[in-house]
């Protein structure tokens, strides 16, 4: 799915304007973005956890070349999907 069809499938069932929809979901994903640069986790009912959690550096194999080459630490998102996400995904 698009962020176009997402934005239009919401208004649809809402019965919002599209450019209304358009800007409570930036809003939205923003205030998330904004919780997790702050350091702080971002719970969404209904849909999971979003916390940043920080990837060791590690040593990797070029599979072509054969050369091992260290990657550095670095901070990734996680997304923790609440259980009943999970069942209804089962």
């Amino acid at each position: 799915m698009t962020n176009k069809e997402f934005i239009s499938q919401i208004a649809k069932q809402t019965g919002y304007k599209v450019d209304d929809v358009q800007r409570i979901v930036r809003t939205t994903f923003s205030s998330i973005a904004d919780e997790l640069v702050e350091g702080e986790t971002a719970n969404v009912t209904g849909l999971g956890t979003f916390e940043v959690r920080k990837r060791m550096e590690r040593v990797i194999k070029n599979p072509s070349t054969g050369q091992k080459m260290l990657v550095p630490p670095k901070l990734v998102v996680n997304f923790k999907p609440y259980g009943s996400l999970k069942e209804m995904l089962k």
